[in-house]
């Protein structure tokens, strides 16, 4: 069974308009928060040492910062996304929905 409300959304020209926005934004920051994860567990398998070097003459070791760094980006990339949502795609979202709306 198929719905016509929802044929009628997806040929919606903004529909596609919204689709072409979204999507390429979600993959770029899914490759850059799997890249820097990635890149601080490579970090860790690979070279503890580096992670283990002390800054200044403290016990704090260099992965410390680093790891709060991955979690601070992970912070900021969804603030972003969160942004451009609600900025964008909940605009395009609701010109949709009045569009369709029976």
């Amino acid at each position: 069974m198929s719905d016509p409300v929802v044929e009628k959304i997806q040929r919606h020209p903004k529909y596609q308009e919204l689709r072409a926005r979204r999507t390429p934004l979600g993959a770029v920051l899914t490759i850059l928060m799997l890249a820097v994860y990635f890149g601080y567990i490579g970090l860790i398998a690979f070279d503890k040492a580096f992670l283990a070097k002390p800054i200044g003459a403290g016990v704090t070791s260099l992965g410390v910062p680093i790891g709060m760094g991955v979690i601070l980006f992970t912070i900021a990339i969804t603030v972003y996304y969160v942004r451009v949502a609600n900025n964008k795609f909940d605009a395009l979202t609701e010109q949709i929905m009045k569009d369709v709306a029976p």
